[in-house]
């Protein structure tokens, strides 16, 4: 078992983002996760990512406050412990429309070796 502490956590840059601070909850270390890593990102009142695709899949868990992802032209707001799963390929954007902060947990697959 590998436990790492918030304290621990590592920030990260991610590509196409703005208004947000990740960091790496778990992955890339020594006796971690395998098949993902997964980050805990915070976004300020109009921060967001994208829109982009990647060629792999990800799932965004909403911890606090809102997120409107938009995919395909339809935009859904997901709010706390709403999840979803942007497939490998999907165009998607994701903004934060509130005045307050949202806290999200990214699920990612390593990139391909």
């Amino acid at each position: 078992m590998l436990v790492k502490r918030f304290a621990e956590a590592k920030p990260y840059e991610a590509p196409n983002h703005r208004g947000v601070v990740g960091l790496r909850l778990q992955g890339f270390e020594p006796g971690g996760p395998t098949n993902q890593w997964v980050g805990f990102s915070q976004f300020l009142p109009g921060g967001g990512a994208g829109p982009d695709a990647t060629p792999f899949e990800k799932v965004y868990v909403v911890l606090e406050g809102r997120m409107t992802v938009i995919v395909g032209g339809e935009e859904t707001v997901l709010g706390p412990m709403d999840s979803c799963t942007i497939a490998p390929g999907e165009m998607r954007e994701i903004v934060n429309r509130d005045n307050a902060v949202c806290k999200m947990l990214v699920v990612i697959p390593y990139p391909a070796r």
